[in-house]
């Protein structure tokens, strides 16, 4: 009886084998010069791991194409050539500059990818800034009318020289809505992805919101805000990520006006909350540069997208989408 038993149990395991237990992996890499992380809900910890590596895989290739700090990108080379000749570029890479302008349009110049034109004057490492000649002497080349595209022929050219393109203010939320297809496209509903800070929540944590903290800009170990989301996007831009405090005891701080070429004052915080990370990435920027008023204004022009702001006397803002209805 005991062997009768014991066979017809092999053979209820043959046809309905035991399920895995599905349960939270997390994963992490570094690209595009900040920290990666993967926390994802799978029922087979090979499975997980082999899908992580395709997303960090995807990370590495952007950062390949798409950094003015990687001497053999694409991106690179538009910077050489570009003022020269209209340079024949990938459907990618010409369409994330596209979008780009498209957020200058949007953002009245706010966000501007020429910014790197000027940007490259400032040494956060050396604590150096530039005098206010040297800014003078670039900063006509700091404007996104100065790109010229050419969607039939694919091509970017520059109305002057000494034009320089950074896609650094895009290029993560860009990848990062990249790895959430490829989580996408291998079964997986429910993740967390950031770079730096971009993120994207796909789907929700199991039933739950995902709780989302916003740092407090002057105390990164505490929250000036934490949010329930579920699949969303979030962005923040703040002066606390790299700067200096310079001999006048001001925050020298990397994201500039292109109006000014100087760092933007009255905001040390920008959250931009989204349908997708590239949206969010570029916004949180522009947000930063328009200030309060005018940031706020333009959020509440566009569906679907939330923004928090703190002020540099530590006051927050939220948009009417964040407000209690009471």
């Amino acid at each position: 009886m005991f062997h009768i038993i014991l066979k017809l149990s092999l053979i209820l395991f043959i046809i309905f084998p035991v399920s895995a237990k599905a349960e939270w992996f997390f994963f992490s890499d570094t690209a595009m010069t900040t920290a990666i992380e993967l926390e994802m809900w799978s029922e087979d910890a090979a499975v997980a791991k082999k899908i992580s590596k395709k997303v960090f895989a995807e990370f590495k290739r952007i950062d390949q194409s798409m950094s003015r700090y990687q001497p053999s990108s694409a991106l690179s080379k538009v910077n050489r050539i570009a003022a020269l000749e209209p340079v024949i570029v990938s459907g990618e890479l010409f369409r994330l500059i596209q979008k780009s302008t498209e957020l200058s349009t949007l953002s009245s110049g706010a966000f501007d990818i020429t910014f790197a034109s000027l940007g490259y004057l400032y040494d956060f490492r050396a604590a150096k800034q530039p005098s206010k000649k040297n800014i003078d002497k670039q900063l006509s080349r700091v404007n996104f009318h100065n790109i010229l595209l050419d969607e039939t022929l694919s091509t970017i050219a520059f109305k002057q020289d000494g034009v320089l393109l950074d896609l650094g203010g895009i290029a993560k939320g860009y990848a990062v809505d990249l790895g959430v297809t490829i989580l996408q496209e291998n079964g997986v509903s429910h993740a967390r992805l950031s770079a730096g800070g971009d993120m994207r929540l796909l789907g929700d944590k199991k039933s739950k919101a995902w709780m989302i903290g916003i740092k407090d800009p002057r105390n990164e170990a505490k929250h000036a805000v934490i949010l329930p989301l579920s699949g969303v996007a979030i962005s923040t831009s703040g002066d606390y990520e790299r700067f200096f405090i310079d001999e006048a005891g001001e925050r020298v701080h990397h994201i500039l006006s292109p109006k000014t070429g100087r760092p933007v004052k009255g905001i040390q915080s920008v959250s931009v909350i989204g349908p997708d990370a590239i949206t969010t990435d570029g916004l949180s920027t522009a947000i930063f540069v328009l200030g309060v008023e005018q940031g706020l204004a333009l959020i509440e022009s566009l569906p679907a997208v939330d923004v928090i702001i703190i002020d540099a006397d530590r006051q927050m803002h939220f948009s009417t989408g964040l407000m209690s209805p009471d």
